[in-house]
């Protein structure tokens, strides 16, 4: 199993000073989420029943209490008149227990839909992280090579956590307001239409200046998500590589483009905030107008003996309860524009497009295990990064089963590029590269990487102890297989000295142990995954002499009956190689053994010697 490289970072186009990207389409975001939630529809549509019935029995109240206000006047004005007998407390106290029982059955109501629809919210958040995880190991090598980790992280963290709040928060408020909205529009109908119409007058006012100020606001809230991704990957960047920012001056750098960043960032911030801020009290005058509109006509029609004292109160208590889910809605507004910032940025990245999926019939490993997997063959590889700079133009080479190969060459000659190719990592875009006569292409990428090993310059390692970081090449390898595998790569004689022998926990960036012990444990790890082609990119460059005699007895442990692919500058070290390939400019110029290649006094003669020459 080989090991995972680290991404280029590159940063985006937004830090370098170019123009923010426009709002994504804001309908699209929203109809996909509502795609997710269909899921759990029936959840959904119990929760909504349960929403009417609440509002239903939440609605009456103020009818059936004017009621109770029109018993205690008729019982005190004909207790003035003395023509009754006086206020009917009874029935007063009927009306008040019908009224406390509907608002606690409301209440009841309320409290199971928001549970289930918080349950939606949960379970939508759960999916869309979970699809975003998976969507991490079918991306190409190439999205990383432009994203920076922080970028991600950001997406998977950030904007995945400020779905799920906006949905436990918005879906249960929306239901509930609408379904209030409605009901008491209802309501008020059947206490006056006059009444009702002179109430309804002030939405479309509150309506519009809401769509007014969501459409200018959309855009500042994307752009907050966007920008807190950004801070995300530059902090990330920098801790990562603390040691060489201090050790190269680079603080006041890094800095001032933190303090760019986060400018950008609050100036977006502070946007998205004031019209958030600004719509409750802009909505809240408006309804303010419209109640004192209908308190104004309210009066006028009970002196007129056209309406009840009662009703004129049950219709005010309407007006101030249909007055607080239109600003409820208008609220909601601004969380909706954050839930779709974060999802058009989630989506987008769950739909980008995912690494060249294995054939339908794709040979298996199972179904060819007599077949020697060894040998390899590069035929007329051409290859770029981008189309318009092709890398390997026409990589030709044939190395039989068993052979040691040496690639060598100057910074950027292409020697990392055709381990790339050979791990398909990247797929070629002219050529073919064969294992034991076929083509890379036809195997599934899981077999693929079982039949190849990897010993990184760069080491991987993860928070875990040695001897979990050891069987991650073979997950199924017992204890006695991970001490093999490391006494071969020379781990067994130092790891007995380190506090909990093989228990010790490696921390996050495995630096409690050296940077031999870690590229010693990394080799271990290729061991336990018993490969028949290992791949060593510099395995030995940044090691001290006596740690790189441990790793040079490890690796020839290693590569023992196995097809090798060696990438190395120290040119002493594959002088017993079986071939060196020497590379410029992504081309083979010569091929041979040490001592042919420098009997010619050809590229790889310079190379070697000039080697020499720097080190005297």
């Amino acid at each position: 199993m080989p090991q995972s490289t680290r991404a280029r970072k590159r940063v985006p186009s937004q830090e370098m000073g170019l123009p923010t990207q426009k709002a994504r389409n804001f309908k699209r975001a929203v109809l996909k989420l509502i795609q997710y939630i269909g899921r759990y529809r029936w959840a959904a549509f119990f929760a909504f029943l349960l929403a009417i019935a609440s509002t239903i029995f939440m609605v009456a109240g103020p009818l059936i209490l004017g009621r109770a206000t029109d018993e205690l006047l008729s019982g005190f004005m004909a207790m003035m008149s003395g023509e009754g007998g006086g206020i009917n407390f009874g029935k007063i106290a009927e009306i008040l227990l019908m009224i406390l029982g509907m608002y606690v059955v409301s209440a009841a109501c309320a409290f199971v839909q928001s549970y289930m629809m918080t349950g939606v919210a949960t379970k939508v958040t759960y999916r869309i992280r979970k699809e975003a995880d998976d969507k991490i190991h079918s991306l190409p090598l190439s999205y990383f090579d432009k994203v920076t980790h922080g970028e991600v992280l950001s997406l998977i963290t950030n904007d995945i956590d400020t779905i799920g709040q906006s949905l436990s928060q918005s879906i249960t408020q929306i239901i509930t307001s609408l379904t209030t909205i409605v009901g008491i529009a209802v309501m008020m109908l059947t206490i006056s239409w006059q009444l009702t119409l002179a109430a309804l007058l002030v939405v479309p006012v509150v309506l519009g200046c809401t769509g007014l100020i969501f459409r200018a606001s959309q855009k500042y809230f994307f752009s907050q998500q966007e920008y807190l991704g950004h801070v995300n990957g530059h902090v990330e960047e920098m801790y990562s590589a603390h040691a060489v920012v201090k050790a190269f001056n680079g603080e006041a750098a890094s800095v001032e483009q933190f303090n760019k960043i986060n400018d950008r960032l609050y100036h977006s911030a502070w946007k998205a905030g004031f019209f958030s801020g600004i719509v409750w009290p802009l909505t809240a005058v408006i309804n303010n107008i419209g109640y004192v509109a209908v308190c104004v006509l309210g009066g006028w029609f009970a002196a007129s003996s056209l309406m009840t004292v009662g009703g004129v109160q049950a219709f005010l208590q309407y007006v101030k309860q249909f007055n607080q889910p239109l600003m409820q809605v208008a609220n909601i507004s601004n969380i909706l524009q954050q839930l779709a910032a974060a999802s058009e940025r989630v989506f987008e990245f769950i739909e980008e497009q995912d690494e060249t999926p294995d054939k339908v019939a794709a040979i298996s490993l199972k179904d060819a295990s007599e077949r020697e997997y060894g040998s390899v063959e590069f035929r007329h590889v051409r290859f770029g990064y981008t189309p318009e700079k092709v890398v390997i133009k026409d990589f030709n080479a044939k190395i039989q089963a068993g052979q040691r190969i040496a690639i060598v060459g100057h910074t950027g000659a292409g020697k990392t590029t055709v381990i790339k190719l050979l791990m398909r990592f990247y797929d070629v875009t002219g050529g073919a590269i064969m294992i034991g006569g076929v083509d890379i292409r036809d195997f599934r990428r899981d077999d693929l990487h079982s039949l190849l090993g990897m010993v990184l310059q760069d080491t991987w390692l993860y928070n875990g102890t040695i001897a979990e970081n050891i069987r991650y090449g073979r997950l199924s390898s017992s204890d006695d297989e991970v001490r093999a595998a490391a006494k071969a790569a020379q781990v067994d004689h130092f790891v007995h000295a380190l506090p909990g022998d093989y228990s010790m926990v490696l921390n996050e960036e495995a630096n409690n142990v050296s940077q031999g012990q870690r590229q010693l444990i990394t080799i271990a790890r290729a061991i336990l995954s018993d490969p028949q082609i290992l791949i060593l990119d510099e395995a030995t460059s940044s090691v001290d002499t006596r740690t790189e005699v441990l790793i040079q007895k490890a690796m020839s442990n290693l590569m023992e009956g196995r097809t090798s692919f060696i990438i190395a500058h120290r040119l002493s070290t594959i002088r017993d190689a079986d071939l060196i390939l020497v590379m410029e400019e992504g081309d083979i110029v010569e091929q041979g053994k040490h001592a042919e290649l420098l009997a010619k006094s050809g590229a790889y003669a310079k190379l070697y010697n000039s080697q020499f020459d720097v080190e005297e």
